[in-house]
Parts: C-alpha cells; sequence; structure tokens
C-alpha cells in the first residue's frame, strides 16, 4: 500500500501527493449556460477531501459550438470566471490537484446545441457532421491553447488534451472517422499531425511548469477505428513532446457502440497496451479504467507498467476510498449491477449520482436506473435551451 501513497513528481517538475487520479468523465453539472454549479464545485471538493492526487473535469468546452452535452463547461473569458476561480480552489484542498480536461465533441457533438464537424464530411446511421477544411484546424489547436492559459490564470492545477474514446482528436486518429487526403489524412504519422500542434500550441501558451496530459485510446474498440499498432506509434511520437502524462483508455461513444466504460471485462482494462508501451516511452504513464480494489492498484504500479492509476466510477461509489485505501481497509468497492440496461443507461445513473453527491446525499442503489435515465434527459432538454439562448443569439 506504501508505493500506491508514495509521491510523484512529473517532467514539468510538479510533485502529485499519491498515484490515485480520478480520470474524467462528464459529470453534467454545469449550469447549462457553460458555467460551474455548486454542486460541481461541491463534488470535487468533496474528491479532494478523500484523499486522491489529481482529480480531472471532463469536457471543458473552449468552443460552445462543438459540445458534447449542454452540462459541459465552457472556459472562456466572457464566462463567470470567479465561479471558475472557486472551483479551483475548492477543488484543490488537502494536497490535491484539480486539471481541466480540453475537450471538443467534433463530429460527435450534441445536435440540439452544436454543429457537428470531424476530419471529413460524414453521413450514416445516427451521426451526420461537416468536415474541416485546411484554415479551420488553426483555429482548433488556437483554442485548446488559450482555453489551456485560461485555466492556469484562474488557478488549475493542469490541464488534460482529450484524444480519446471517438472526440475530435480521437477523430483525426481514427481511420474510421478520418478520410482525409491532406497532411491530416492517411498515414498514422499524418493522422496524428493535428494532436502534436494542439500539444505545441498549448505547451506554449503556459509555460515549461505546468503540466500538461493527453487522453489517449489503446483501440477505439470499433471495426475500421484506430487499433493498437497505431497507437503505439502515436505513444513514440508523444515520447518527443513537451507532455507529463499519457492516460491510456479505449472504447468510443461512437452511436451504437458500447460506453467506454461498460462490459470491458473484468479487472483493469489497460494494462497490457501500457505493459507494450512502457518500452517506447519515458514518459508516465496512467492505464484508466477497470480498478476496484487497491490490490489491483498496487500490483499494476508494482508492475512498471503505469505509475499511476486512473479510476471514475469507484468515486462515485465512495469519494474517500483513497483515504480508506491508505488507512488499510482493501475492502473491494461495491459496484452496482445492472439488469439488461438500455444504450447510455448506466452512464445516466452515474451521472445522476454525481448529482446526490455534489448536494452531500447518499448514492442510490441500480434498481434507481430508469428514474435516473429519466431525469438524465430531462435535464438535458431543459439545459439544451438554455444553452441556445446563451451561444446561440
Amino acid at each position: 500500500m506504501d508505493q500506491l501513497f508514495q509521491p510523484f513528481t512529473l517532467p514539468c517538475g510538479r510533485i502529485l501527493k499519491n498515484r490515485i487520479v480520478k480520470s474524467a468523465m462528464s459529470d453534467s453539472l454545469g449550469d447549462g449556460q457553460g458555467n460551474p454549479t455548486e454542486a460541481q464545485i461541491r463534488l470535487y471538493e468533496r474528491w479532494a477531501e478523500g484523499g486522491l492526487a489529481v482529480a480531472i473535469i471532463g469536457e471543458v468546452q473552449g468552443n460552445p459550438n462543438f459540445a458534447e452535452k449542454p452540462g459541459n463547461l465552457v472556459l472562456r473569458p466572457d464566462g463567470e470566471l470567479d465561479k471558475f476561480r472557486e472551483l479551483a480552489r475548492r477543488g484543490s484542498v488537502n494536497g490535491a490537484e484539480l486539471w481541466l480536461q480540453l475537450g471538443h465533441a467534433g463530429a460527435m457533438s450534441h445536435p440540439p446545441i452544436s454543429t457537428p464537424k470531424g476530419p471529413s464530411p460524414l453521413d450514416i446511421a445516427g451521426l451526420k457532421s461537416d468536415g474541416y477544411s485546411r484554415a479551420e484546424l488553426q483555429d482548433v489547436s488556437t483554442e485548446f491553447a488559450a482555453t489551456a492559459a485560461l485555466a492556469k490564470k484562474l488557478g488549475f492545477g493542469g490541464v488534460q488534451i482529450h484524444a480519446a474514446h471517438g472526440f475530435l482528436l480521437s477523430q483525426f486518429l481514427s481511420p474510421l472517422f478520418n478520410k482525409r487526403t491532406d497532411h491530416y489524412g492517411g498515414s498514422i504519422e499524418n493522422r496524428m499531425r493535428l494532436l502534436l500542434e494542439v500539444i505545441q500550441q498549448v505547451r506554449a501558451a503556459v509555460g515549461p511548469d505546468f503540466p500538461i496530459a493527453v487522453k489517449l485510446n489503446a483501440t477505439d474498440q470499433l471495426e475500421g477505428g484506430l487499433e493498437e499498432e497505431d497507437a503505439l506509434k502515436v505513444v513514440a511520437a508523444l515520447d518527443a513532446t513537451s507532455i507529463d502524462l499519457i492516460d491510456i483508455s479505449g472504447g468510443t461513444y461512437f452511436p451504437g457502440a458500447k460506453s467506454a466504460s461498460d462490459g470491458l471485462g473484468k479487472g483493469p482494462y489497460f494494462l497490457d497496451f501500457a505493459a507494450q508501451a512502457r518500452p517506447l516511452t519515458k514518459k508516465p504513464l496512467m492505464a484508466t479504467g477497470g480498478f476496484k480494489d487497491p490490490r489491483q492498484a498496487i500490483d499494476a504500479v508494482k508492475s512498471g507498467a503505469v505509475d499511476l492509476v486512473g479510476m471514475a466510477r469507484a468515486f462515485v461509489l465512495d469519494p474517500a476510498f483513497p483515504k480508506k485505501w491508505q488507512s488499510g481497509d482493501k475492502a473491494p468497492l461495491p459496484f452496482p449491477r445492472f439488469t439488461s440496461p438500455p444504450e447510455g443507461g448506466i452512464t445516466a445513473w452515474y451521472s445522476m449520482q454525481l448529482t446526490h453527491l455534489g448536494g452531500d446525499e447518499p448514492v442510490e442503489d441500480a434498481s434507481t436506473l430508469p428514474a435516473a435515465l429519466q431525469a438524465y434527459e430531462a435535464r438535458d432538454e431543459a439545459r439544451n435551451k438554455l444553452w441556445r439562448k446563451r451561444f446561440r443569439s
């Protein structure tokens, strides 16, 4: 257990208090106009109090036209910046770090509030989008960099560039989405070009001592998508950049595909890929997903395959489990079992539990999934209207 709670120094010099990270998930707790709510601020404060090293806020948009959900945050100068400062302050108590995941949903932007646009035009069942022009791609890197610079100014501890789960930078990496014939398409070297440009501009915007992580798919888990061979080439290329951490995940939210967090089997999901990636890079590695008890986390770090462990849904079930683990409590986390859940149902259930946690209320049991899904969809519909009122006027 001591090894899991040893400090860890990132390449930029920042020291993390231990090896446990709350990986990004879409908490859907924004106010519908891109700003933090008190429930969201309290949620991240609770996680910091519970003993983690880093919490990462999922899908923070720099451009509201490409949002994943109407509960996303939108960080730009015309937002309610005092609320962001309060989120940064309270989410970093107890020696914790609070990082923002820089997001852009691309072709999978939420149509009621966004303009889906990806690497190439798409028109398939459940997914239709325009494609980026070469000139427009310059704006993408600039927007990521501006959001990162503002995050640093407001007191957040770091940023994560989202290049996984089928969002924009992941779409560029994936031959399923990326059908371009210019310098941003074709070979994996071309398909990773935009990601490398974003990293370069973000680093220039935040300076050398500010943590930058990248979330990367080991595999899209879709026929025709990014596979491990190409993902390993991306890892090797990231070794030559100025980033501080590679967060390994997998899967996409492609229509009809299983959620990246649903049904990937027992135990940690991507340790085998991390072991393959380890000889290719000196960058710190983190595997996200599937950790359910302290033994799994300890073994992952002891193996040398990863330096940090990323967990998300575990923090919904018990916000203070890192503190309990450090005190010697080795009980597995009480993951619920769902019977024949509808598509998106499990994600909706976990998202609604975050609302309870942010209100200092207890988490519900699995039997509430139908009601949670209904409440989740109704809340999104109400926030769609708020989003359009602010950003589409």
